[in-house]
C-alpha cells in the first residue's frame, strides 16, 4: 500500500473531474478523497496498491472528456492515512 497526493491544473473544474475520478478510484479499489481548490486546480489524496495508484495517476493526465489537463504534480509515499473509501470533499 502506498499514499498518493496529486494536484491537477488546467480546465479541471466544471467538467465532472471529481465524479469521474471517484468512479475510477472505486473501480480500482482505491480509497481517499478529491477536492476542487480555490486556485482552480483539483487535489487528490489516495491510497492503494502501487499499480492502482499508477492507473489513477495516468488517468489524471487526461481526465474526463471535457477536461484539458495542463500540469500534474504528484508525490507517492508510504505515509498511509488509512482511508476507508473514496469521497468528494466540498
Amino acid at each position: 500500500m502506498k499514499h498518493l497526493e496529486v494536484s491537477i491544473y488546467g480546465r479541471v473544474q466544471g467538467v465532472s473531474f471529481r465524479f469521474s475520478a471517484k468512479r475510477k478510484a472505486e473501480k480500482l479499489g482505491v480509497c481517499g478523497w478529491i477536492k476542487n481548490m480555490s486556485d482552480g486546480s483539483v487535489y487528490i489524496e489516495a491510497e492503494g496498491d502501487n499499480d492502482d495508484l499508477v492507473d489513477i495517476l495516468n488517468w489524471c493526465y487526461k481526465g474526463p472528456l471535457f477536461a484539458k489537463v495542463e500540469k500534474v504534480n504528484y508525490e507517492i509515499s508510504t505515509r498511509l492515512k488509512g482511508f476507508k473509501n473514496f469521497k468528494i470533499n466540498y
